[in-house]
């Protein structure tokens, strides 16, 4: 449920009702569109475990290739917008983890997602972003770290 959260927080805070088959397969009931079937085929042939979402906004696969927990992101005409993977607290670059550590002492990591951005489609996006959930015994926040490795908050979680 939080990483459901914490992905549409990042996808810009979008909601949608979950359909899931289980299978490479798109299950069609769903109405995700052919294009969209094609190229995800394309664009991720391992993967496994595929759930699609469809909303006003995206149509949504979660899936797992290479062992690995990803939701990648399409708009209504088809063209990819977004890759988020779930990454290690190790892959959050030295920098940021120096930052984190100094400003929010007394939290500890609990999630990252790293957004791969289409900035083809939306040059004004970061290339590639990482988002981490961070937790205290009372709070919890989510903060990105920018292509220079900075923190700035992001938003309250709870």
């Amino acid at each position: 449920m939080k990483k459901l959260f914490i992905t549409a927080a990042i996808a810009t805070m979008f909601s949608a009702s979950v359909f899931a088959d289980g299978t490479k397969k798109a299950n069609t009931a769903v109405n995700v569109s052919y294009s969209v079937l094609n190229q995800f085929s394309t664009d991720f042939a391992d993967a496994t475990n595929v759930t699609w979402t469809v909303n006003k906004n995206f149509q949504r696969a979660e899936f797992v290739a290479n062992n690995i927990k990803m939701t990648a992101f399409y708009n209504l005409q088809g063209e990819f917008v977004a890759l988020t993977t779930d990454v290690d607290a190790k892959a959050i670059p030295v920098k940021a983890q120096n930052e984190i550590a100094e400003k929010y002492t007394g939290y500890a990591v609990n999630e990252v997602i790293v957004v791969q951005n289409n900035t083809e489609l939306n040059p004004d996006a970061d290339e590639t972003a990482y988002f981490v959930d961070l937790k205290s015994d009372t709070k919890e926040v989510l903060v990105k770290i920018t292509p220079e490795s900075h923190i700035e908050f992001y938003q309250t979680v709870k």
